[in-house]
């Protein structure tokens, strides 16, 4: 019988050719647990953006406000091109 060097337990998983069909009710929480965690990085970076008074940084956290707002609306616009696949 032929080792594997990786630890016990930890099999690594193929990545998946096609998304599924169905979205699962575990997966419908995960996603809103990422526009939330999306959410809170935006209003957390705005704020603080405005009250920056170092041109540098604050433009550095507008760049990430944005990537953020980014991230919440291009998870959106998934989400809603399929709303019957959700469970």
């Amino acid at each position: 019988m032929q080792q594997q060097n990786q630890p016990m337990g930890q099999n690594q998983a193929q990545p998946m050719p096609q998304p599924p069909n169905v979205v699962s009710s575990k997966d419908l929480l995960y996603l809103t647990d990422m526009l939330s965690w999306n959410l809170n990085a935006i209003k957390k970076a705005h704020f603080y953006a405005e009250q920056c008074t170092i041109p540098e940084i604050k433009t550095a956290l507008e760049q990430v406000c944005q990537m953020h707002q980014n991230h919440y609306n291009t998870l959106l616009q998934h989400l809603n091109q399929n709303p019957q696949t959700m469970m």
